[in-house]
Parts: C-alpha cells; sequence; structure tokens
C-alpha cells in the first residue's frame, strides 16, 4: 500500500485540534494518532476539547489529557460541561462554542467524530466540526459501541506496539468512572486497532482508522488539506 507523509517540515502540521464530545472520545478514537503525530514533531501545538462532562469525569478528561500531552509545550485542554446525551438538544450553544475555536485557534489538522456515527452526541460533533472548520484538514475517527456503527474507514496510521500500549493504559487507569461497563476493555481496544492495522498493512499490525473526506496534496503553502470551498 501506498504511503503519504506529514512528517516533512514543508507538510506537518503545526496545530493540531482535537474534539470530543465525551471525556474519553479523543482518547479511544485517536489518541494514538496523536501520540504518533507527537513523536514524529515534540514542536506541534495541540488544542483538546471535550465538550459534555460533569464534575467527575471533567477532572478524569484533565488528568487524562495531561498525560498523554506531557512534555507538549504548546497544548490548550478545554472541558465544558454540556449535558452528556443531550448535545443535539443544545445545538445553538454548542455551535456557538465550535464558532469560538475557530476564531481562537488556527489548526492545520482537525480530529473529530465519524460523520455516520449512531451517537447522536458524536454525530452533531463531527456536522458542526466540518461547518465551521471548511477549509482544513480533517480526520473522523471511529468508537467501537454496542450500536455497531463501524464502517471502511479509508485513512489509517499505523502505531508501534508501545504506542498501542500506552494508548490502552492511559484509557483504562484514567476513566475509572467508566469501569463497571462491559465493553470497557484492554482486549476490546487492542482488537480494533488489531483489525485496522490488518487492513492496511502496518508493519506492527496496529494502526487507527479514520475517514478523510476530502484532502488536497500540496495545497498553498505546501500543506495536505481538506479541499472544501468556503
Amino acid at each position: 500500500m501506498q504511503s503519504l507523509t506529514l512528517s516533512a517540515t514543508d507538510h506537518a502540521p503545526r496545530h493540531l485540534l482535537c474534539l470530543g464530545a465525551h471525556c474519553d472520545d479523543i482518547e479511544i478514537g485517536c489518541s494514538g494518532a496523536v501520540l504518533t503525530l507527537l513523536a514524529q514533531d515534540p514542536g506541534l501545538s495541540v488544542t483538546w476539547v471535550v465538550l459534555a462532562s460533569n464534575e467527575r469525569r471533567a477532572a478524569e478528561a484533565h488528568a487524562s489529557a495531561d498525560a498523554l500531552l506531557a512534555g507538549v509545550a504548546k497544548r490548550t485542554i478545554l472541558v465544558q460541561s454540556f449535558r452528556d446525551g443531550f448535545l443535539p438538544y443544545h445545538g445553538a450553544a454548542v455551535k456557538e462554542y465550535i464558532e469560538t475555536l475557530k476564531a481562537d485557534t488556527a489548526p492545520d489538522l482537525v480530529l473529530t467524530h465519524y460523520r455516520h456515527d449512531l451517537h447522536q452526541d458524536h454525530r452533531l460533533v463531527s456536522e458542526l466540526t466540518w461547518n465551521t472548520f471548511r477549509d482544513h484538514l480533517i480526520w473522523e475517527y471511529e468508537i467501537p459501541k454496542y450500536d455497531g456503527d463501524l464502517g471502511n474507514p479509508n485513512f489509517f496510521v499505523p502505531l508501534e506496539q508501545d504506542v498501542c500500549r500506552r494508548k490502552v493504559r492511559n484509557v483504562l487507569a484514567s476513566f475509572p468512572s467508566q469501569a463497571s461497563k462491559p465493553w470497557f476493555r484492554e482486549d476490546l481496544f487492542l482488537a480494533l486497532m488489531r483489525l485496522r492495522g490488518m487492513e492496511c498493512h502496518a508493519p506492527s499490525g496496529y494502526a487507527e482508522g479514520f475517514y478523510c473526506r476530502k484532502a488536497v496534496l500540496g495545497g498553498p503553502g505546501g500543506r495536505a488539506r481538506s479541499s472544501r470551498s468556503r
């Protein structure tokens, strides 16, 4: 399989925006890719945004992000308190908040939820990401769940095995509030990465899958970017 790279100086993202509806979504969906990008470019700046939380889960989210982004000099962790499961019913307020992110950040790469995720909160975040960041490179990540809504990703980030282990250790250690859920297990998280690794023939056997709906190779300034018009 032919590989593309974002690690070259003139193509690498400088600012990464990670969007998650819930406190563990970014970690489960794309923290392996985040760790891989940070290893390629320790100077990368990161804005990490969680939309739905309560007091306990907000503390977990901050601790998790701090652990994953340790050593990142330019990082911003934002955890909001919108009601879990009700984001579409607070759509105007959520949209206004995400619009403030566009005013305050200039990301080269946005990581967000899969457009066809069956969780209503996830789906809204994806829709508002595309609505707001209309000329950006966007990767949509996936979350395994009871709904059985996993699709066929068309973009893969191969992961080293130590990155997979760090990702899973962090998820399990950082979110004790989720430990009683029968799906919140090491074998499930590793199984999905193993499946995606098989699909893209990753050297380690592990990868994260994404949906990259639009991209331009060698756009203005030489960087990969989305091609969606304004």
